[in-house]
């Protein structure tokens, strides 16, 4: 029988720091490198959804802004025809009247406008011209075509250009809007005549021919 060769048997004693937990540290190195990767990227995706908000608050802001004109367009339109459409319904009704103002102003004239009936008329006309009803048209006055409607001609020797002469029946508007023409007469210059200045002095002797008028 052969000897045992003393201590064969018995196992190595391993250092409690030894060889055998270098793993474990390796394994630790490893999740610590894990762990930054893994925050960057929930930091870029966190980034991405806030690009993501910001760009769909852009938009909804503009959508805001979009609307909040186009509201206000809508207001200033609505407000415009309701403008509009009280304008038309207040010339119309006052357009249905002028027969009856031009019937109080011939009674005026001719001296008729007395009582009651003056107390009425007068009435009438206030009221007409609170709704913003204006009367135009006077005698010496250019000749407009775009407010004056000419029913009668002539020629006048003493004015320089188209003037209104008789005032047949007033003209109405309400604000710049005529709703009426004024009706009149117009004179026209007299072909060839010369103005009344220049005739005037053409007609004022001089110096000379009044002191040899004088003298004779």
């Amino acid at each position: 029988m052969s000897e045992e060769t003393p201590g064969f048997d018995e196992k190595p004693e391993v250092p409690v720091d030894g060889t055998p937990d270098e793993p474990q540290a390796a394994d630790s190195a490893k999740e610590e490198e894990a762990a930054p990767a893994g925050d960057a990227a929930q930091d870029v995706a966190l980034l991405a959804q806030l690009d993501q908000a910001r760009t769909a608050l852009s938009e909804r802001t503009a959508d805001l802004q979009r609307l909040q004109a186009e509201y206000q367009n809508y207001r200033r339109r609505v407000e415009r025809d309701r403008i509009t459409v009280k304008e038309i319904a207040v010339a119309s009704l006052l357009t249905e009247l002028l027969p009856t103002l031009d019937d109080i102003g011939r009674a005026r004239e001719h001296g008729e406008l007395v009582g009651g009936f003056k107390s009425v008329a007068e009435s009438l006309e206030t009221v007409a011209a609170k709704m913003g009803l204006q009367q135009f048209g006077k005698e010496g006055e250019p000749f407009d075509p775009t407010i004056h409607e000419a029913l009668m001609h002539s020629y006048a020797p003493d004015i320089t250009e188209d003037t209104c002469v008789a005032i047949l029946q007033p003209g109405y508007r309400i604000g710049e809007r005529t709703i009426r023409p004024a009706r009149v007469a117009v004179a026209e210059p007299q072909p060839g005549a010369a103005p009344k200045s220049e005739s005037a002095e053409g007609d004022k002797p001089s110096g000379e021919d009044a002191d040899a008028a004088d003298q004779g």
